[in-house]
């Protein structure tokens, strides 16, 4: 039939089309896909204990390590301090870093949807224009006088550059990727920004009670700096007692500035994280009575932890990002096809621009093939280099993240015990303390025996405290350790089908 006869005379093109429309479905370059998840069970060799020793003081519980514990957005309000949840609101809200993530999340986010914009769909674009012209008489071999005219031009221009290596959809894979980069770069630094504030909350609380023992240790070396002058003017002690009573006391002094300077830096570095001026003021001052520690802490198995950390996350986004780059410059070695059309009106005069007659249209197909480019095999080769280096900064991040999480299990552990210890000792201590209080009632001990006593009792207190604040602050760097609450996609079921497997490179 006459239909089949036009089919044979088109066969060529219909096979050159079928070919193209075929590799357009291709991508270049090795599909993504994720790598494998830590084997391991354990993030130590040893057995972590499930359950911390206990103390019998304030923050000295035991806590239970539990597998199957969620671990909530706001996560900080396990400690209990309805202030501190405050404050880290008011770091998330302004954060000047939260913000400066937030604007280059956007970025991201835009630089994918323009490369989306001008490489899926065609680019049309319209134009009009007007000339006049004087045109020498000698150029077309007349006599006569030199000519003037005007030209008109009205026109729409499409062009589309088919996709046939898949170059296009790899460069937009790895803009996505890196949005998602960008991202979780957004999620850790709100991570990080929580976890600082109630660090450096918790730090303030150890320095204000810390202080205060300080306080109470020079007021009592105060005293017994002057009941050891009075004992050497009686002459019932040599100069050099008081003398080495004043050598402490000037000690304790100096210790108590530099405690009260670290408290103050303390102060300044709460206000920037919060956003404000550190001499702004208004932030509230915390003792470790403000807090309560949690008696259930989450852990993570290390499989689990690699889907949950958001620099983990991140990158593995940027080896998705090195996989997509490799792609197009393998792309970049295949033959180009860009199609391209017009139509449009041309007259010489302004009224007949559209009139019957002035239309013009052109199809332009166009391929291009590299011949001779070297620069093509060194840029796959630096693509493939850089794909290798993504691989490597993912398997240091996932072991620093691994170190991590192992650091702050042993730490729960070994500062709980310290905490129980050092109890001990402060209880001991304040017996101590009672016993020269009762001895000194009876006159079988100096007043000076019951001012030692009571400096080492405040000693005491001084280590207590810092244990306790020890193991508040190993509770929030567990939380941090793990990557906070779960990412998004883990908390809602994923509508993607089964991962292609990845062609090796």
């Amino acid at each position: 039939s006459m239909a089949l006869a036009r089919l044979r005379q088109r066969r060529p093109t219909v096979v050159a089309w079928g070919c193209a429309l075929v590799l357009a479905g291709c991508a270049s370059g090795p599909d993504f896909e994720r790598p494998a998840a830590p084997s391991a069970a354990n993030y130590t060799p040893a057995t972590v204990t499930d359950r911390t020793a206990s103390a019998p003081v304030p923050l000295g519980a035991a806590q239970r390590l539990d597998p199957g514990a969620e671990i909530e957005e706001q996560w900080w309000r396990s400690l209990g301090s309805p202030r501190l949840d405050a404050l880290v609101e008011r770091a998330q809200r302004n954060s000047p870093t939260l913000a400066s993530a937030r604007a280059t999340l956007a970025q991201a986010r835009e630089l994918h949807a323009a490369r989306a914009g001008s490489s899926l769909y065609p680019q049309v674009e319209g134009g009009l224009s007007a000339q006049r012209q004087r045109a020498s008489p000698t150029t077309f071999g007349s006599s006569a006088g030199a000519q003037e005219f005007g030209v008109y031009n009205a026109s729409i221009a499409v062009s589309y550059q088919l996709d046939l290596a898949g170059g296009n959809r790899r460069a937009l894979e790895a803009l996505a990727a890196r949005a998602d980069y960008r991202r979780y770069e957004l999620d850790a630094a709100k991570l990080a920004l929580s976890g600082n504030v109630a660090v450096t909350a918790i730090a303030q609380a150890r320095l204000a009670d810390q202080i205060a023992y300080t306080r109470d240790i020079v007021t009592a070396q105060e005293e017994q700096f002057h009941l050891a002058g009075q004992r050497v003017r009686l002459g019932h002690a040599a100069p050099n007692e008081a003398l080495a009573v004043q050598a402490q006391l000037e000690k304790t002094r100096a210790d108590l500035h530099l405690l009260r300077k670290e408290h103050q830096h303390k102060q300044h570095l709460l206000a920037t994280l919060v956003g404000a001026e550190p001499g702004e003021g208004g932030l509230p001052q915390f003792t470790l009575d403000d807090f309560a520690l949690p008696a259930v802490l989450p852990i993570l198995l290390p499989s689990e932890l690699v889907r949950r950390r958001p620099d983990i996350r991140g990158a593995e986004a940027l080896l998705k990002a090195a996989n997509a780059e490799y792609g197009v410059a393998v792309a970049a070695l295949y033959p180009q096809v860009t199609l391209s059309a017009n139509a449009g009106s041309q007259a010489l005069t302004a009224a007949a621009l559209f009139g019957s007659g002035s239309a013009v249209w052109g199809l332009v197909a166009q391929l291009t093939q590299p011949l001779f480019k070297p620069g093509l095999a060194a840029e796959k080769r630096a693509a493939l280099a850089a794909f290798d280096a993504a691989a490597a900064n993912y398997q240091s991040v996932v072991l620093d993240s691994l170190r991590g999480v192992a650091d702050v299990l042993r730490s729960v552990e070994q500062d709980a015990q310290a905490l129980q210890s050092q109890a001990t000792s402060a209880a001991a201590a304040h017996a101590s303390l009672r016993l020269a209080q009762q001895r000194h009632v009876l006159g079988a001990a100096s007043y000076l025996e019951v001012l030692d006593a009571f400096r080492e009792a405040q000693q005491s207190s001084m280590l207590l405290a810092a244990a306790q604040a020890r193991r508040l602050q190993d509770t929030v760097s567990l939380y941090v350790a793990l990557g906070g609450a779960p990412a998004e996609e883990l908390q809602r079921p994923s509508s993607q089908g089964p991962r292609s497997r990845a062609r090796q490179l």
